[in-house]
């Protein structure tokens, strides 16, 4: 079924002179890399561990029916339809809806910021990996060079590498620091990547996303096949999709589920709407959204599976290790031989001293050497990145050379989501006519990027991190999803479904579902969004977990 509109045209915003895709692949791949992104790798894995493994995938499998796809169906529609960027397409539906497509640009313009600032922490972990050893493997000396650093001692060799010697971060987010010029280099090289790859609109990017979509599918791969072969892979994936179905009486796993489908598709960014404006006009989008929303998800599953084999070898380590430090405390305390209790024999022989010397075996203070401990141990966002998985790496044979594998996927995945930001960003100001005709795009992209890059100079302060964390929670969360729910009342009741169908007058059953259901949903995380961050203070990860204040709540959530 084509997807076209009714008989009245609105206007096709240009759509004589307006650029196309050398080909349906180029456009695919384009949405895919917008959509498939950092947190595909790093919190679906998460979520899935932290609410009942495979039970976590009945509320994501509903929210994508009854949420994702129907409203990803409606942004390729109105793009594909009106070819005009976000503005442009909510201007065309009623004017009283333009802030809404104008909202959508100040948002991909803040999640641009701090997003390419992430891209800028990986791109500094990817030029360090062409070390060996790596960096992050050891503590460094102190000042006399007569020992090593106090403060990396007292935690670890990959929290001291992230926090000291990449972010240097400060006690907290009052206390502002210095300008770290290693960041500062970095994060001008990635906004001039950015900024070569979109030069030229879809004609550019086009070319690019061959590279920047599909080489992250090859690294996991890589990664599944080496990982599958380490010791604990197995571990790590029965502990990842053992199902706990007690879990889902929980509301949260439920709100959890359908800002991750939400999220994950890049719903509401106006990236979308962009790329879908460049297709011919009877393209198949129905298709097209579909098979887009179930690579995503499936994406998502395969990251999984590769990710929890490589930390469930983490585990594996980390849980022998352990027991090496208690049979070495046995053989001491017990005057055994040297090498005389192994791995295998530790349980037996220490159930028989505890029987035998339970008070000698107590003033040892054994560690609990549990392997489900150890899995437990697992994080999301930058720090399954940068702390957990590069300890991972660590241990695997040849470290530097998947460290260099591992954040060259993680900068294709966040270079081709840039592409969708930034032309969430460009498209709209160059179909409103803002710019005199003899400014070409590639000065205007120019200035865009060069803009973001000058406003995000404040996440390479030391304090940055704290700043990216704020804007991360409040920048976008909540306006996307009233945008969301602001684009389902605009196209169901505004502009109506019955013009938003085939050009036969036949609504498909993606289209007659989509107004209840998308609207439903939207309604409830918009709810959700409101009511639960405010309930609990804002905490970020240093040395130890300090509490926001509930001013800097309440001021994020203004913002």
């Amino acid at each position: 079924m084509a997807c076209t509109v009714g008989p009245e045209p609105l206007g096709d915003g240009g759509g004589s002179e307006r650029p196309k895709w050398d080909n349906k692949l180029q456009y695919l791949l384009s949405c895919i890399g917008f959509a498939v992104g950092l947190g595909n790798i790093w919190r679906f894995p998460y979520l899935c561990q932290t609410y009942g493994g495979g039970a976590f995938l009945i509320p994501y499998l509903i929210a994508l029916v009854f949420e994702g796809i129907p409203l990803f169906y409606v942004e390729l529609a109105i793009g594909q339809r009106l070819r005009r960027g976000s503005i442009g397409v909510w201007t065309a539906i009623s004017p009283y809806l333009g802030g809404v497509g104008l909202g959508c640009v100040t948002v991909s313009f803040l999640v641009s910021l701090y997003y390419n600032t992430v891209l800028t922490w990986v791109l500094w972990y990817f030029l360090n990996s062409f070390q060996s050893p790596l960096p992050w493997s050891s503590c460094p000396l102190d000042v006399n060079r007569t020992g090593f650093e106090a403060e990396c001692q007292a935690s670890s060799t990959v929290s001291y590498f992230w926090y000291r010697q990449t972010l240097n971060i400060t006690a907290d987010i009052s206390d502002s620091g210095s300008i770290q010029g290693r960041l500062l280099a970095c994060l001008a090289a990635s906004w001039a990547v950015v900024y070569l790859c979109v030069i030229r609109g879809i004609e550019s990017t086009g070319k690019a996303i061959y590279f920047t979509a599909l080489f992250p599918y090859l690294v996991l791969t890589i990664f599944l096949i080496r990982g599958l072969t380490l010791p604990g892979a197995v571990e790590g994936l029965i502990y990842l999709f053992t199902p706990d179905v007690q879990i889902l009486q929980n509301p949260r796993v439920w709100l959890d589920a359908a800002t991750q489908i939400f999220f994950s598709l890049s719903l509401a960014f106006g990236g979308h709407i962009a790329f879908a404006s460049y297709n011919p006009p009877r393209n198949n989008c129905e298709k097209d959204a579909v098979t887009i929303a179930l690579v995503n998800s499936m994406t998502s599953l395969y990251a999984s599976i590769a990710v929890f084999s490589v930390l469930g070898f983490k585990a594996a380590n980390d849980h022998g290790r352990c027991l090496d430090r208690n049979i070495l405390h046995l053989i001491n305390a017990f005057d055994f031989p040297d090498q005389s209790i192994s791995r295998d024999d530790y349980a037996a022989v220490l159930t028989h001293l505890n029987a035998s010397q339970p008070e000698r075996v107590a003033r040892l203070h054994l560690e609990a050497c549990h392997l489900e401990d150890f899995l437990d141990k697992s994080a999301s966002g930058t720090g399954l990145a940068f702390i957990i998985f590069t300890e991972a790496i660590l241990h695997m044979p040849g470290a530097p050379g998947w460290a260099v594998l591992f954040f060259g996927m993680l900068f294709t995945l966040g270079l081709s989501s840039m592409f969708g930001n930034m032309e969430s960003i460009i498209t709209p100001l160059l179909d409103m006519g803002l710019t005199h005709r003899s400014i070409p795009k590639e000065v205007l992209t120019g200035l865009a990027c060069l803009l973001c890059f000058l406003s995000a100079i404040c996440f390479t302060l030391q304090s940055g991190n704290y700043w990216l964390e704020v804007f991360d929670n409040y920048a976008a969360p909540l306006n996307l999803i009233i945008f969301a729910f602001l684009e389902v009342i605009g196209v169901a009741y505004v502009y109506g479904l019955q013009r938003h169908g085939s050009p036969h007058g036949r609504r498909s059953p993606t289209q007659a579902g989509c107004r209840p259901p998308a609207s439903s949903c939207a309604s409830c995380l918009h709810c959700g969004f409101q009511v639960l961050p405010l309930s609990s203070c804002s905490t970020s990860r240093v040395w130890s977990v300090i509490e926001m204040p509930e001013s800097g709540t309440l001021g994020g959530a203004a913002v």
